[in-house]
Protein backbone atom coordinates (compact mmCIF):
# COMPACT_ATOMS: atom_id res chain seq x y z
CA UNK A 1 0.00 0.00 0.00
CA UNK A 2 2.72 2.06 0.96
CA UNK A 3 4.35 1.68 -1.95
CA UNK A 4 1.33 2.24 -4.13
CA UNK A 5 0.72 5.47 -2.53
CA UNK A 6 4.31 6.62 -3.39
CA UNK A 7 3.95 5.25 -6.99
CA UNK A 8 0.47 7.36 -6.73
CA UNK A 9 2.28 10.65 -5.63
CA UNK A 10 5.21 10.43 -8.13
CA UNK A 11 2.90 10.74 -10.83
CA UNK A 12 0.88 13.64 -9.37
CA UNK A 13 3.94 15.20 -8.90
CA UNK A 14 4.99 14.86 -12.15
CA UNK A 15 1.57 15.39 -13.77
CA UNK A 16 2.22 19.06 -11.92
CA UNK A 17 5.67 19.56 -13.34
CA UNK A 18 4.13 18.65 -16.68
CA UNK A 19 1.37 21.09 -16.73
CA UNK A 20 4.11 23.52 -15.30
CA UNK A 21 6.09 23.48 -18.62
CA UNK A 22 4.14 25.00 -20.85
CA UNK A 23 6.20 27.41 -23.24
CA UNK A 24 5.48 30.51 -23.96
CA UNK A 25 6.32 32.40 -27.02
CA UNK A 26 5.55 34.69 -29.86
CA UNK A 27 6.77 34.43 -33.50
CA UNK A 28 6.85 36.29 -36.29
CA UNK A 29 8.14 36.48 -39.93
CA UNK A 30 10.08 39.61 -41.45
CA UNK A 31 9.62 40.95 -44.65
CA UNK A 32 12.89 39.21 -46.12
CA UNK A 33 11.74 35.64 -45.19
CA UNK A 34 13.61 35.21 -41.84
CA UNK A 35 11.19 33.80 -39.50
CA UNK A 36 11.71 35.10 -35.58
CA UNK A 37 10.57 33.11 -32.40
CA UNK A 38 11.09 34.49 -28.97
CA UNK A 39 10.96 33.18 -25.93
CA UNK A 40 11.35 35.06 -22.71
CA UNK A 41 12.58 33.11 -19.36
CA UNK A 42 13.36 35.90 -16.67
CA UNK A 43 14.41 33.16 -14.18
CA UNK A 44 18.44 33.47 -14.83
CA UNK A 45 20.58 36.54 -16.23
CA UNK A 46 21.77 34.30 -19.87
CA UNK A 47 19.90 34.66 -23.53
CA UNK A 48 20.81 32.16 -26.61
CA UNK A 49 20.53 33.94 -30.16
CA UNK A 50 20.49 30.51 -32.76
CA UNK A 51 19.50 30.38 -35.85
CA UNK A 52 18.97 26.91 -37.56
CA UNK A 53 19.26 26.78 -41.61
CA UNK A 54 17.18 24.50 -43.57
CA UNK A 55 19.70 22.86 -45.36
CA UNK A 56 21.83 19.36 -44.13
CA UNK A 57 23.73 16.53 -46.22
CA UNK A 58 20.14 15.51 -47.89
CA UNK A 59 20.71 18.99 -49.89
CA UNK A 60 23.93 18.11 -51.25
CA UNK A 61 25.14 17.36 -54.80
CA UNK A 62 26.03 13.79 -54.71
CA UNK A 63 29.60 14.70 -56.02
CA UNK A 64 30.77 16.95 -53.45
CA UNK A 65 28.86 15.33 -50.15
CA UNK A 66 29.98 16.60 -47.24
CA UNK A 67 29.48 20.43 -47.64
CA UNK A 68 26.40 20.95 -45.03
CA UNK A 69 28.75 19.96 -41.88
CA UNK A 70 31.46 21.77 -43.64
CA UNK A 71 29.78 24.82 -43.78
CA UNK A 72 29.36 24.66 -39.69
CA UNK A 73 32.95 24.97 -39.51
CA UNK A 74 33.54 27.35 -42.44
CA UNK A 75 31.30 29.99 -41.28
CA UNK A 76 33.73 30.38 -37.88
CA UNK A 77 36.29 31.13 -40.42
CA UNK A 78 35.08 35.37 -39.92
CA UNK A 79 33.00 37.96 -41.53
CA UNK A 80 34.09 41.20 -43.38
CA UNK A 81 33.67 42.79 -40.01
CA UNK A 82 35.11 39.51 -37.76
CA UNK A 83 38.50 38.95 -38.22
CA UNK A 84 39.69 35.32 -39.31
CA UNK A 85 40.04 33.64 -35.60
CA UNK A 86 37.98 36.23 -33.75
CA UNK A 87 35.05 34.61 -33.59
CA UNK A 88 35.60 32.31 -30.15
CA UNK A 89 37.45 35.28 -28.85
CA UNK A 90 34.94 37.59 -28.77
CA UNK A 91 32.57 34.98 -27.29
CA UNK A 92 34.47 34.14 -24.67
CA UNK A 93 35.73 37.45 -24.06
CA UNK A 94 32.46 38.48 -23.49
CA UNK A 95 31.39 35.95 -21.07
CA UNK A 96 29.39 33.55 -23.72
CA UNK A 97 30.07 29.86 -25.26
CA UNK A 98 28.92 28.50 -28.69
CA UNK A 99 28.67 25.71 -31.05
CA UNK A 100 27.16 24.42 -33.84
CA UNK A 101 25.79 21.35 -35.37
CA UNK A 102 24.60 19.46 -38.56
CA UNK A 103 22.29 17.18 -39.51
CA UNK A 104 21.00 15.74 -42.69
CA UNK A 105 18.04 18.06 -42.27
CA UNK A 106 19.44 21.15 -41.00
CA UNK A 107 22.23 23.34 -39.68
CA UNK A 108 22.27 24.51 -36.55
CA UNK A 109 24.58 27.56 -34.47
CA UNK A 110 23.94 29.51 -31.49
CA UNK A 111 25.14 31.55 -28.53
CA UNK A 112 24.80 31.42 -25.11
CA UNK A 113 25.51 35.09 -23.24
CA UNK A 114 24.99 36.84 -20.37
CA UNK A 115 21.62 38.79 -21.12
CA UNK A 116 23.82 41.96 -21.52
CA UNK A 117 25.01 40.78 -24.38
CA UNK A 118 21.88 39.72 -26.36
CA UNK A 119 22.77 42.95 -28.79
CA UNK A 120 26.28 41.15 -29.74
CA UNK A 121 24.87 37.75 -30.18
CA UNK A 122 22.49 39.12 -32.52
CA UNK A 123 25.06 41.22 -34.78
CA UNK A 124 27.05 37.96 -34.74
CA UNK A 125 24.52 35.66 -36.13
CA UNK A 126 23.74 38.91 -38.51
CA UNK A 127 27.45 38.82 -39.57
CA UNK A 128 27.63 35.19 -40.14
CA UNK A 129 24.66 35.44 -42.54
CA UNK A 130 25.40 38.73 -44.41
CA UNK A 131 28.97 39.23 -44.64
CA UNK A 132 30.58 35.55 -44.23
CA UNK A 133 34.50 35.40 -45.84
CA UNK A 134 34.54 32.42 -47.77
CA UNK A 135 37.92 31.84 -49.16
CA UNK A 136 40.95 29.67 -50.13
CA UNK A 137 42.64 30.37 -46.53
CA UNK A 138 39.73 29.14 -44.61
CA UNK A 139 38.25 26.41 -46.77
CA UNK A 140 41.69 24.89 -46.88
CA UNK A 141 42.13 25.43 -43.20
CA UNK A 142 39.09 24.11 -42.39
CA UNK A 143 39.24 20.67 -44.70
CA UNK A 144 42.39 19.67 -42.63
CA UNK A 145 40.11 19.93 -39.02
CA UNK A 146 37.20 18.30 -40.91
CA UNK A 147 39.43 14.98 -41.92
CA UNK A 148 40.42 15.19 -38.74
CA UNK A 149 37.23 14.81 -37.28
CA UNK A 150 36.43 12.02 -39.24
CA UNK A 151 39.56 10.39 -38.40
CA UNK A 152 38.63 10.23 -34.76
CA UNK A 153 34.72 10.15 -34.58
CA UNK A 154 34.46 7.68 -37.72
CA UNK A 155 37.50 6.11 -39.26
CA UNK A 156 39.36 5.07 -35.92
CA UNK A 157 36.30 4.60 -33.78
CA UNK A 158 34.60 1.60 -32.97
CA UNK A 159 31.76 0.93 -34.73
CA UNK A 160 31.74 4.32 -36.57
CA UNK A 161 30.80 3.61 -39.25
CA UNK A 162 27.67 1.72 -38.20
CA UNK A 163 25.20 4.49 -39.17
CA UNK A 164 26.48 5.04 -42.25
CA UNK A 165 26.83 1.59 -43.91
CA UNK A 166 23.08 1.30 -42.74
CA UNK A 167 22.10 4.17 -44.90
CA UNK A 168 24.22 3.16 -47.44
CA UNK A 169 22.15 -0.43 -47.75
CA UNK A 170 18.66 1.19 -47.01
CA UNK A 171 18.86 4.52 -49.09
CA UNK A 172 19.28 4.22 -53.23
CA UNK A 173 17.60 7.18 -54.48
CA UNK A 174 16.89 9.62 -51.66
CA UNK A 175 19.92 11.55 -50.56
CA UNK A 176 19.98 9.87 -46.56
CA UNK A 177 22.43 7.37 -48.41
CA UNK A 178 25.24 9.19 -47.73
CA UNK A 179 27.48 9.88 -44.43
CA UNK A 180 26.66 13.61 -43.18
CA UNK A 181 30.84 14.24 -42.90
CA UNK A 182 30.61 12.93 -46.12
CA UNK A 183 33.36 12.35 -48.68
CA UNK A 184 37.10 13.73 -47.87
CA UNK A 185 37.70 13.41 -51.75
CA UNK A 186 34.41 15.51 -52.42
CA UNK A 187 35.47 18.26 -50.80
CA UNK A 188 39.07 18.06 -51.60
CA UNK A 189 37.55 18.43 -55.24
CA UNK A 190 35.42 21.28 -54.51
CA UNK A 191 36.49 24.65 -56.17
CA UNK A 192 36.38 27.76 -54.22
CA UNK A 193 33.75 29.02 -56.26
CA UNK A 194 31.58 25.96 -55.56
CA UNK A 195 31.50 26.57 -51.27
CA UNK A 196 30.70 30.07 -52.50
CA UNK A 197 27.49 29.15 -54.60
CA UNK A 198 26.50 26.36 -51.48
CA UNK A 199 26.70 29.53 -49.02
CA UNK A 200 24.46 32.04 -51.67
CA UNK A 201 21.83 29.47 -52.47
CA UNK A 202 21.12 27.82 -48.38
CA UNK A 203 22.79 30.60 -46.16
CA UNK A 204 19.64 32.96 -46.94
CA UNK A 205 17.00 34.55 -44.61
CA UNK A 206 13.80 32.92 -46.21
CA UNK A 207 15.83 29.72 -45.43
CA UNK A 208 16.35 30.77 -41.68
CA UNK A 209 14.78 30.52 -38.19
CA UNK A 210 16.00 32.65 -36.11
CA UNK A 211 15.03 31.81 -31.72
CA UNK A 212 16.12 34.35 -29.08
CA UNK A 213 15.51 32.66 -26.02
CA UNK A 214 16.12 33.66 -22.05
CA UNK A 215 16.28 37.24 -20.48
CA UNK A 216 15.58 40.09 -22.53
CA UNK A 217 13.10 42.97 -23.35
CA UNK A 218 10.68 42.03 -26.14
CA UNK A 219 10.62 45.37 -27.40
CA UNK A 220 14.06 46.33 -27.54
CA UNK A 221 15.03 42.81 -29.10
CA UNK A 222 12.52 43.37 -31.96
CA UNK A 223 13.67 46.48 -32.65
CA UNK A 224 17.55 44.84 -31.97
CA UNK A 225 16.23 42.13 -34.82
CA UNK A 226 14.90 44.66 -37.49
CA UNK A 227 18.48 46.34 -37.26
CA UNK A 228 20.51 43.75 -38.10
CA UNK A 229 18.21 41.12 -39.68
CA UNK A 230 15.64 42.65 -41.76
CA UNK A 231 17.56 44.27 -44.56
CA UNK A 232 18.84 41.50 -44.92
CA UNK A 233 17.91 40.68 -48.99
CA UNK A 234 15.53 37.87 -49.53
CA UNK A 235 17.27 34.78 -51.53
CA UNK A 236 16.14 32.56 -54.59
CA UNK A 237 13.49 30.40 -53.01
CA UNK A 238 14.80 27.19 -51.90
CA UNK A 239 13.35 23.94 -53.97
CA UNK A 240 13.54 20.54 -53.12
CA UNK A 241 12.47 17.56 -55.20
CA UNK A 242 10.42 14.80 -53.14
CA UNK A 243 12.35 11.92 -53.81
CA UNK A 244 10.67 8.39 -52.53
CA UNK A 245 12.12 5.18 -52.20
CA UNK A 246 10.89 1.74 -53.54
CA UNK A 247 9.08 -0.22 -50.78
CA UNK A 248 11.61 -3.12 -49.44
CA UNK A 249 9.94 -6.49 -50.26
CA UNK A 250 13.04 -8.53 -49.62
CA UNK A 251 15.32 -8.89 -47.10
CA UNK A 252 18.68 -7.04 -47.89
CA UNK A 253 22.01 -8.55 -46.62
CA UNK A 254 25.14 -6.79 -46.60
CA UNK A 255 28.52 -7.07 -44.60
CA UNK A 256 30.91 -4.64 -43.71
CA UNK A 257 34.57 -5.13 -42.06
CA UNK A 258 35.82 -2.87 -39.37
CA UNK A 259 39.27 -2.88 -38.63
CA UNK A 260 38.11 -1.46 -35.10
CA UNK A 261 36.72 -4.13 -33.50
CA UNK A 262 37.44 -7.58 -32.20
CA UNK A 263 33.51 -8.40 -31.60
CA UNK A 264 30.87 -8.76 -34.35
CA UNK A 265 27.97 -6.34 -34.17
CA UNK A 266 24.32 -7.93 -35.47
CA UNK A 267 22.32 -5.08 -37.45
CA UNK A 268 18.58 -5.06 -38.66
CA UNK A 269 17.12 -1.85 -40.02
CA UNK A 270 13.75 -1.41 -41.08
CA UNK A 271 12.87 2.13 -42.97
CA UNK A 272 10.37 3.83 -41.69
CA UNK A 273 8.13 6.94 -41.80
CA UNK A 274 9.09 10.74 -41.47
CA UNK A 275 9.12 11.47 -37.76
CA UNK A 276 6.28 13.87 -38.48
CA UNK A 277 4.07 10.99 -38.75
CA UNK A 278 2.22 9.60 -35.96
CA UNK A 279 3.78 6.10 -36.48
CA UNK A 280 7.16 7.76 -35.94
CA UNK A 281 6.44 8.33 -32.32
CA UNK A 282 5.25 4.71 -31.61
CA UNK A 283 8.24 3.54 -33.12
CA UNK A 284 9.97 5.69 -30.36
CA UNK A 285 8.03 3.86 -27.83
CA UNK A 286 8.61 0.37 -29.27
CA UNK A 287 12.40 1.36 -28.62
CA UNK A 288 11.66 2.56 -25.24
CA UNK A 289 10.10 -1.00 -24.88
CA UNK A 290 12.77 -3.27 -25.77
CA UNK A 291 16.03 -1.52 -24.71
CA UNK A 292 15.89 1.78 -22.79
CA UNK A 293 17.17 0.65 -19.15
CA UNK A 294 17.83 -2.46 -17.82
CA UNK A 295 13.87 -3.58 -17.39
CA UNK A 296 13.66 -3.11 -20.74
CA UNK A 297 12.83 -6.79 -22.47
CA UNK A 298 16.19 -7.22 -24.62
CA UNK A 299 18.22 -5.84 -21.68
CA UNK A 300 16.59 -8.28 -19.12
CA UNK A 301 16.48 -10.89 -21.85
CA UNK A 302 19.66 -11.09 -23.26
CA UNK A 303 21.89 -9.42 -21.32
CA UNK A 304 20.57 -10.21 -17.75
CA UNK A 305 19.02 -13.25 -18.13
CA UNK A 306 20.56 -15.49 -21.15
CA UNK A 307 23.77 -13.72 -20.91
CA UNK A 308 23.69 -13.92 -24.41
CA UNK A 309 24.94 -10.60 -25.69
CA UNK A 310 27.56 -7.69 -24.27
CA UNK A 311 25.40 -5.20 -25.33
CA UNK A 312 22.01 -4.93 -27.43
CA UNK A 313 19.37 -2.37 -28.17
CA UNK A 314 16.93 -0.73 -30.49
CA UNK A 315 16.33 2.67 -31.18
CA UNK A 316 14.37 4.83 -33.78
CA UNK A 317 16.59 7.31 -35.96
CA UNK A 318 13.73 9.46 -37.35
CA UNK A 319 14.51 12.34 -39.66
CA UNK A 320 12.25 14.43 -41.96
CA UNK A 321 11.69 12.16 -44.92
CA UNK A 322 12.26 8.83 -43.60
CA UNK A 323 13.27 7.15 -40.49
CA UNK A 324 15.32 4.16 -39.56
CA UNK A 325 14.00 1.31 -37.03
CA UNK A 326 17.82 -0.18 -35.94
CA UNK A 327 18.06 -3.43 -33.55
CA UNK A 328 21.56 -3.70 -32.62
CA UNK A 329 23.52 -6.43 -30.79
CA UNK A 330 26.86 -7.87 -29.35
CA UNK A 331 26.82 -11.57 -28.83
CA UNK A 332 29.03 -12.56 -26.33
CA UNK A 333 30.30 -15.88 -25.59
CA UNK A 334 30.36 -18.79 -27.81
CA UNK A 335 26.78 -17.30 -29.20
CA UNK A 336 26.64 -16.67 -32.99
CA UNK A 337 25.07 -13.42 -34.56
CA UNK A 338 22.52 -15.66 -36.38
CA UNK A 339 21.47 -16.79 -33.12
CA UNK A 340 21.25 -13.59 -31.00
CA UNK A 341 19.17 -12.37 -34.25
CA UNK A 342 16.86 -14.61 -33.68
CA UNK A 343 16.39 -14.10 -30.37
CA UNK A 344 15.74 -10.68 -31.21
CA UNK A 345 13.49 -11.30 -33.54
CA UNK A 346 11.14 -13.51 -31.30
CA UNK A 347 10.51 -10.41 -29.25
CA UNK A 348 9.82 -8.36 -32.23
CA UNK A 349 7.17 -11.46 -32.90
CA UNK A 350 5.42 -11.21 -29.07
CA UNK A 351 5.13 -7.09 -30.18
CA UNK A 352 2.94 -8.19 -32.93
CA UNK A 353 0.95 -10.86 -31.52
CA UNK A 354 0.14 -9.69 -27.84
CA UNK A 355 -0.94 -6.50 -26.17
CA UNK A 356 1.56 -5.37 -24.18
CA UNK A 357 0.97 -5.37 -20.22
CA UNK A 358 -0.72 -2.36 -18.58
CA UNK A 359 2.04 -2.22 -15.89
CA UNK A 360 4.34 -1.80 -19.39
CA UNK A 361 2.34 0.33 -20.85
CA UNK A 362 2.19 2.77 -17.87
CA UNK A 363 5.65 3.17 -17.59
CA UNK A 364 5.82 3.81 -21.18
CA UNK A 365 3.93 7.12 -20.27
CA UNK A 366 5.99 7.83 -17.37
CA UNK A 367 9.30 7.49 -19.12
CA UNK A 368 7.75 9.83 -21.91
CA UNK A 369 5.70 12.13 -19.30
CA UNK A 370 9.83 12.83 -18.11
CA UNK A 371 11.72 13.34 -20.78
CA UNK A 372 9.00 15.99 -22.36
CA UNK A 373 10.34 17.55 -18.76
CA UNK A 374 13.35 17.03 -19.33
CA UNK A 375 13.56 18.42 -22.80
CA UNK A 376 12.60 21.63 -21.90
CA UNK A 377 13.94 22.16 -18.17
CA UNK A 378 16.84 24.58 -19.85
CA UNK A 379 16.64 27.44 -21.81
CA UNK A 380 18.98 26.22 -24.25
CA UNK A 381 16.88 23.07 -24.83
CA UNK A 382 13.93 25.24 -25.75
CA UNK A 383 15.38 27.58 -28.08
CA UNK A 384 16.58 24.06 -30.39
CA UNK A 385 13.15 22.86 -30.14
CA UNK A 386 10.96 25.84 -30.81
CA UNK A 387 13.77 25.97 -34.08
CA UNK A 388 13.25 22.59 -34.58
CA UNK A 389 9.54 22.14 -34.18
CA UNK A 390 8.79 24.99 -36.85
CA UNK A 391 11.61 24.32 -39.62
CA UNK A 392 11.41 20.48 -39.69
CA UNK A 393 7.97 19.76 -38.54
CA UNK A 394 6.13 22.40 -39.80
CA UNK A 395 4.34 23.69 -36.14
CA UNK A 396 6.26 25.02 -33.56
CA UNK A 397 3.70 24.91 -31.16
CA UNK A 398 4.61 21.00 -30.61
CA UNK A 399 6.96 22.52 -28.11
CA UNK A 400 3.48 22.32 -25.75
CA UNK A 401 1.76 19.69 -28.14
CA UNK A 402 3.57 16.94 -28.58
CA UNK A 403 3.37 14.87 -25.66
CA UNK A 404 -0.01 14.74 -25.76
CA UNK A 405 0.47 12.34 -29.35
CA UNK A 406 2.85 10.46 -26.64
CA UNK A 407 -0.55 10.35 -24.45
CA UNK A 408 -2.63 9.43 -26.87
CA UNK A 409 -1.02 6.35 -28.47
CA UNK A 410 -2.79 3.12 -27.35
CA UNK A 411 -1.21 -0.59 -26.67
CA UNK A 412 -3.15 -1.87 -30.05
CA UNK A 413 -1.07 1.21 -32.20
CA UNK A 414 2.22 -0.27 -30.65
CA UNK A 415 1.02 -3.82 -31.77
CA UNK A 416 0.18 -2.64 -35.05
CA UNK A 417 3.06 -0.60 -36.09
CA UNK A 418 5.30 -3.64 -34.87
CA UNK A 419 3.27 -5.94 -37.59
CA UNK A 420 3.16 -2.72 -40.05
CA UNK A 421 7.09 -2.02 -40.11
CA UNK A 422 9.31 -4.74 -38.38
CA UNK A 423 8.83 -7.53 -41.08
CA UNK A 424 11.87 -9.95 -41.50
CA UNK A 425 11.20 -9.22 -45.74
CA UNK A 426 11.40 -5.21 -45.34
CA UNK A 427 14.96 -4.90 -43.02
CA UNK A 428 18.60 -4.71 -44.18
CA UNK A 429 20.74 -7.39 -42.08
CA UNK A 430 24.16 -5.89 -41.93
CA UNK A 431 26.67 -8.70 -40.38
CA UNK A 432 29.22 -5.45 -38.90
CA UNK A 433 32.29 -7.93 -38.31
CA UNK A 434 35.74 -7.58 -37.41
CA UNK A 435 38.14 -7.21 -40.51
CA UNK A 436 39.50 -10.27 -41.66
CA UNK A 437 42.85 -11.61 -41.94
CA UNK A 438 42.25 -11.82 -45.35
CA UNK A 439 40.98 -8.40 -45.80
CA UNK A 440 43.83 -6.91 -44.05
CA UNK A 441 46.49 -8.53 -46.35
Amino acid sequence: MKKSLMALSSVLMLGGSVSAQKVEFEHYTLNNGMHVILHQDNSAPVVITSVMYHVGAKDENPERTGFAHFFEHLLFEGTQNIGRGEWFKIVTGNGGTNNANTSDDRTYYYEIFPSNNLELGLWMESERLLHPVINQIGVDTQNEVVKEEKRLRVDNQPYGNLIAEVKKNMFTKHPYRWATIGSMEHLDAATLEEFQAFNKKYYVPNNATLVVAGQFDPAQTRAWIDKYFGSIPKGAPVTREKIEETPITNTIRARYEDPNIQIPMVVASYRTPSMKTRDARVLDMISTLLSDGKSSRLYKKLVDDKKMALQVGAFNFSQEDYGMYILYGLPMGGTTPETLMTEIDEEIVKLQTDLISEKEFQKLQNIYESQYVNSNSSVEGIAGNLATFHMLYGDVNLINTEIEIYRSITREEIREAAKKYLNPNQRLLLDYAPKSDKAQN
